[in-house]
């Protein structure tokens, strides 16, 4: 392999991943083609499929590094205090998630679909990030609560699930809006941190009984 043709592909793929990340700021999923994401990088389009085969494997890099900051987040959470109070935890494990919209974004997304359309190498990929971010969870919960292994496990469980669906409840579009009231379902406006403080204030108070 040419000297410096591994750093050259690392910064093609970040350049790849940084164009999909722009394009969907302001569109959607099925509106991104990688012919889009071609057009506002700095090489040819064509040149894309030698990094990415799929615009489903793009978005599940996307989706990785995403992943990876908010580990980044929770390690960090763990390095800078010795002990949290359960509101303490509640509250900052609410905040980096309020600070991680476009993860929240993403994990609303088929998942099953963005997973069958890409490379087992890529995907195992993937998993690593997601296994290594239960693994942080885990940590920050063993060090700021007096919770056994057993107990955490059954915590993240839940607490994992509920990661994945908060994001529509915070956000909602006036098109989503309009259709609830003509439907006559009450909606009352809760943030990602509300409901992710709320959520694990109930689920330590529980384990606490």
């Amino acid at each position: 392999m040419p000297k410096g043709s591994k750093e050259l592909a690392d910064a093609r793929k970040e350049e790849i991943v940084n164009a999909c990340e722009k394009l969907y700021a302001t569109m959607s999923f099925k509106e991104i083609t990688i012919k889009e994401i071609g057009a506002v990088t700095t090489f040819t389009r064509t040149s894309i499929y030698n990094y990415f085969q799929t615009k489903e494997e793009i978005f599940l890099a996307l989706l990785k590094r995403e992943y990876e900051t908010w580990i980044g987040a929770l390690n960090a959470l763990c390095e800078e205090h010795e002990s949290l109070s359960a509101e303490e935890l509640a509250a900052a494990l609410a905040r980096i998630l309020e600070d991680r919209r476009l993860l929240l974004k993403l994990m609303t997304m088929n998942n099953y679909d963005m997973e069958e359309n890409s490379r087992p190498e890529n995907l195992a990929e993937f998993k690593e990030a997601y296994g290594e971010s239960i693994r942080a969870l885990d940590r920050c919960f063993a060090k700021f609560t007096p919770l056994g292994e057993a107990e955490r496990k059954e915590l993240l469980y839940i607490f994992l699930p509920f990661v994945y669906g908060v994001y529509p409840y915070a956000e909602v579009t006036e098109k989503q809006r309009t259709a609830m009231a003509r439907a006559n379902v009450p909606f009352v406006y809760h943030s990602v941190y509300e409901l992710t403080y709320h959520c694990v204030i109930n689920l330590l108070s529980r384990k606490g009984e």
